[in-house]
């Protein structure tokens, strides 16, 4: 030889695999982290969505929504609910927004009434607490 050592030089796929092979474990990792991260903040986004609260507006059927709300749509909205397997839902007066409504029994002999209810809601949907016929309007 001619002065040259050989030197021990690790193949393309063994320096690869090194590679990966801790790089996989540092992105499980973020992973993790990332997961728990969304996890947390959608938990919060949640329990902030749940709105308690009081609201006025009209007992409506789903395939009308907005447009039943009147006293006059009372008969509708039972034929729509007895005949057509609607629902009932109830439409905020303040922003004509339409809800799914969880009880129900409870809102059906109040189809097309203006009433006033108190529950949550999440998301689109109602969870009845009580319902009442709203004042008359002045």
């Amino acid at each position: 030889m001619s002065g040259h050592r050989a030197v021990a030089v690790p193949s393309y796929w063994t320096a690869r695999q090194t590679q990966n092979h801790t790089g996989f474990l540092e992105g499980e990792i973020m992973k993790i982290r990332f997961a728990t991260g969304m996890a947390v903040t959608l938990f919060a986004a949640a329990l902030a969505m749940a709105a308690e609260g009081t609201w006025t507006g009209y007992i409506s059927d789903d395939h009308c929504g907005a447009k039943g709300m009147s006293e006059k749509h009372a008969d509708c909205a039972a034929k729509c609910v007895k005949e057509k397997s609607a629902k009932y839902v109830f439409v905020n007066e303040g922003d004509k927004k339409v809800y799914a409504i969880d009880a129900q029994d409870k809102v059906a002999a109040h189809a097309g009434h203006h009433v006033t209810v108190k529950g949550t809601v999440e998301g689109d949907t109602l969870k009845l607490e009580s319902i009442e016929m709203a004042p008359a309007a002045k």
